[in-house]
């Protein structure tokens, strides 16, 4: 059943802005004891600022002290727990060395530190149990400083389970988090709050998606045959992890299980996971999910023991899905509130025919592309309703999105509104800017220019401009969503590669639109989305793929070289422009800093000049925006063989007899970014050449992200290696995948649990009963949400 809330989550609106914590989940860890001003910095440095942080702040590991194992079985590298009587002391200057018998064999113990009472303690006869890994050498077994407690009639052997392993900073001890955790689970567990929002209907409508099963390699407990298929129906129970199960009666091999838990609450939250293992996986509360992560029981058998384990690390366990399930869940239904949030507003309704596109279209030497006509259409039935469009439109290097876009923005100035194109770097902007001046003053459209370089005079000009509306089409980087610019009837806002602005970037121009009104908006981007980052970063916008190349295109054939044979890559450059076909030559730097980039340019291009008879010229970060733009001009019309730059040439240039790319130091980019420079190359009918020069010695990693490249052109095949290489930061950003912060969540392994939380979000969102518990999953999983609604 859903969470009873408190009045204030009545509405998600206010509840996103409430201060009051409405659970100990919301509380600070400073409200713990034992949590002061120094812990709560510690803390602070793994991001922990509320229990509910604390309760998510998972063991990488898990130390394995439930069971007994004799000196003789112990290998090299295993941390275990064994017992032994001291047979032999040797106390020398470099520390001291003990050694244990259990009768089936002796270990040494080794301390280099001999503290006050440890010779007392370690005498001959004296029975200890120990902790520590094991290191096997040709002097035999060895423990160093081991833990270690004194055994005797009166003091039996403890079973301390297994022992979490927590992520942690220096100064904060592994006994400390195990501590506050504990303590979290006890508070939160006191105030009786039910941590389960979802019921038996919301989990009925995923019940036909299928959910991966957890498949240990042939390495892993070979010697048994567990079933793993716990999500193979809607009855999917967690495994049997029972503290009953655990306890071995008459052997020595595992401790009575009930030594293991340091309390009754202990014992009575354990009781209450195992009741709920035997039910339906889904009907695990987040509590009791967190319980068996930070807890988990201890078998008897030592393959189920190891399956549990590996299962927990690898968050692949019941347990691990269920709390995943549920983050996923939350951030689908921010994306969905902030959509829903804007179709709340009203957007300008555009006329369902654009003579002007129709004439931009008309003039052009081809027809568009099937692919393009389709994205057209949906775009333009957007555009038709008062709902703000938020669309997104992906398509490979090459594929005429800005033409797309271009057509876009016919249908809003015959309807006589503004459209703003925003780009993320002048050299981008720049190459749209005479894009529009060409297809849209012809027809007696007025083209403005808006970026952080120009004059106090020209940026004067071009903001009564716009709000006179005496431009119509406003390109521009950043400096477009700045307060000072004020459009007279902004209309369109059109976003070429989206992920390099922030989402509150986004906010700033849509804002821009005349009172009570929401422009729409048209997001491009030439990097190929996987499915999971789509969903998790664009969940709330509407897609479409330009899936087609416009006919002409020729393949490009992608090869790669050893950068000691950068003479003969040389050699073919001036082959191929004594031919009357033209060349770049992209350098690349390990820093991103274009003081860096620009030098190392530089310094090819001083090299290729004087072994190179040809027309060479250079580009990069570091010139002046009219510099740039004249070389870039000239290479253009072809008055330049070479072109000689850094990679702010990734996009937005365009010329047909460029028919040779090399890049150099190939490694050092991602998959992504090289495919995009690729795609300057193959724009024309010429047989095209990418060639990726890289420094040995080459990672096995680096090998597999160049071999991708070299087999494949498909951009998208390309951007899921990238995203399994490099993660989401660095496939689209940091600025744009950095609100995403998820806790468990992975895109890469999780790839079928965002089926699940697609679905259940939008069960969730449709029913207006639910608006509470929606608020509090946003809430709990994602507290600063509320900086995004209306995005």
């Amino acid at each position: 059943m859903p969470t009873s809330t408190s009045p204030s989550l009545a509405h998600s609106s206010d509840h996103f802005r409430s201060e009051q914590p409405v659970s100990a989940l919301d509380m600070p860890v400073t409200a713990l004891a034992g949590v002061g001003l120094k812990v709560a910095e510690q803390l602070a440095q793994l991001n922990i600022k509320r229990i509910f942080d604390l309760l998510l702040h998972l063991p990488r590991d898990y130390e394995d002290r439930s069971r007994l194992v004799s000196i003789a079985d112990v290998e090299h590298g295993q941390s275990g727990l064994i017992t032994g009587r001291v047979v032999h002391v040797d106390t020398k200057r470099s520390g001291m060395t003990v050694v244990v018998d259990d009768d089936t064999g002796t270990i040494s113990l080794r301390f280099f530190k001999v503290y006050r009472g440890l010779s007392q303690t370690m005498s001959l006869g004296t029975h200890l149990q120990l902790f520590g890994e094991v290191k096997v050498s040709r002097y035999g077994k060895q423990m160093s400083h081991p833990e270690y407690q004194i055994i005797t009639d009166s003091v039996a052997m403890t079973n301390t389970g297994l022992q979490p392993i927590y992520p942690s900073v220096k100064g904060l001890h592994q006994n400390k988090l195990r501590t506050l955790i504990k303590l979290a689970l006890q508070t939160v567990r006191s105030q009786g709050l039910p941590m389960t929002l979802f019921t038996p209907t919301d989990f009925s409508v995923v019940a036909d998606l299928p959910l991966a099963p957890f498949e240990p390699t042939k390495s892993l407990i070979a010697e048994h045959d567990y079933s793993e298929d716990i999500f193979s129906t809607l009855a999917r129970s967690v495994p049997d992890n029972t503290i009953g199960n655990s306890v071995h009666r008459g052997g020595a091999t595992a401790y009575d299980s009930n030594r293991s838990t340091s309390s009754s609450a202990n014992s009575e939250i354990h009781t209450a996971v195992a009741r709920s293992a035997h039910n339906n996986v889904y009907n695990l509360t987040i509590f009791e999910a967190l319980v068996l992560l930070h807890t988990p029981p201890t078998y008897t058998d030592a393959g189920q023991q190891y399956k549990l384990l590996t299962q927990l690390s690898a968050r692949t366990h019941a347990a691990c899905q269920r709390l995943i399930i549920e983050e996923l869940t939350a951030h689908q239904l921010s994306l969905l509130y902030r959509r829903q949030q804007l179709h709340q507003h009203k957007a300008p309704k555009c006329a369902a025919q654009s003579p002007l596109a129709d004439a931009l279209f008309g003039a052009l030497p081809f027809d568009l592309t099937g692919a393009q006509k389709r994205v057209m259409r949906d775009i333009t039935a957007d555009m038709a309703t008062s709902i703000p469009m938020l669309r997104l439109v992906q398509g490979d290097v090459g594929a005429g999105k800005t033409l797309v876009a271009a057509g876009a923005a016919g249908y809003a100035l015959d309807s006589g509104w503004q459209v703003a194109v925003m780009a993320p770097t002048e050299i981008l902007a720049e190459q749209h800017l005479v894009n529009f001046k060409q297809w849209f003053e012809p027809l007696g459209i007025g083209v403005g220019w808006l970026a952080g370089k120009q004059t106090a005079k020209q940026r004067r000009e071009s903001l009564e401009a716009i709000a006179e509306n005496t431009v119509q089409i406003v390109v521009g980087t950043h400096a477009l969503f700045q307060e000072q610019v004020q459009f007279a009837k902004l209309g369109l806002v059109i976003i070429d590669e989206q992920h390099r602005f922030g989402v509150e970037q986004r906010m700033a121009l849509t804002n821009k639109g005349v009172a009570n009104s929401t422009p729409h908006q048209l997001i491009m981007t030439a990097t190929p989305i996987p499915r999971t980052l789509a969903m998790s970063v664009y969940g709330d916008m509407d897609t479409s793929i330009i899936d087609e190349l416009p006919p002409g295109r020729t393949p490009i054939t992608t090869v790669t070289i050893d950068r000691n044979r950068r003479d003969e890559v040389i050699e073919r450059i001036a082959i191929n422009c004594e031919a009357g076909r033209q060349a770049y030559w992209v350098c690349s730097l390990v820093e991103e800093s274009s003081v860096l980039d620009a030098q190392a340019a530089e310094a090819t291009y001083e090299d290729l000049n004087e072994r190179l008879d040809i027309r060479i010229g250079l580009v990069h970060g570091k010139m002046k925006s009219a510099d740039k733009q004249a070389i870039m001009q000239q290479f253009k019309v072809g008055e330049l063989d070479l072109l000689i730059a850094t990679t702010v040439i990734e996009v937005g240039v365009d010329v047909p007899n460029a028919s040779l790319m090399v890049i150099e130091n190939a490694e050092r980019l991602g998959l992504s970014q090289l495919h995009q420079l690729r795609g300057r190359v193959g724009r024309g009918s010429t047989k095209s050449y990418c060639v990726l020069l890289y420094q040995k010695p080459l990672s096995e990693t680096g090998t597999e992200r160049l071999n991708v490249l070299r087999d494949s052109t498909d951009g998208f095949v390309i951007a899921q290696k990238d995203l399994e290489l490099r993660g989401p930061g660095e496939l689209l950003g940091k600025r744009q995948t950095g609100n995403v912060g998820y806790y468990l969540a992975d895109l890469i392994r999780d790839e079928q649990l965002f089926a699940i939380a697609q679905r259940l979000a939008k069960h969730l969102i449709s029913d207006p009963t639910r608006k509470a518990d929606v608020s509090q999953l946003i809430h709990r999983w994602m507290p600063e949400a509320s900086r995004y609604t209306n995005a």
